[in-house]
């Protein structure tokens, strides 16, 4: 257990700061999830642009890794561009 003040903070500070990017994280996987089940080409089409901004501000953050979501955003265009 942390003996100082400032170490209680930093704990506190980092669960918070967890849970946040947790939800933002999962919120964008499951964007992605939808947008891949899709089969509606002009719905695809709506959704790409939204979910690689969602995956963008992801990368910038450091929550994913920037390559990470370039390689998901260009298999997800491909797959956008097949239907």
């Amino acid at each position: 257990m942390a003996n100082h003040k400032s170490a209680l903070k930093r704990i506190r500070q980092t669960a918070k700061k967890a849970a946040h990017n947790r939800y933002y994280h999962k919120t964008t996987r499951n964007a992605v999830r939808r947008l891949r089940s899709t089969t509606d080409a002009s719905e695809a089409v709506e959704l790409l642009p939204r979910v690689a901004s969602m995956l963008d501000k992801l990368a910038k953050r450091n929550i994913i890794h920037k390559k990470k979501a370039s390689n998901l955003k260009s298999s997800l265009a491909k797959h956008v561009a097949a239907l």
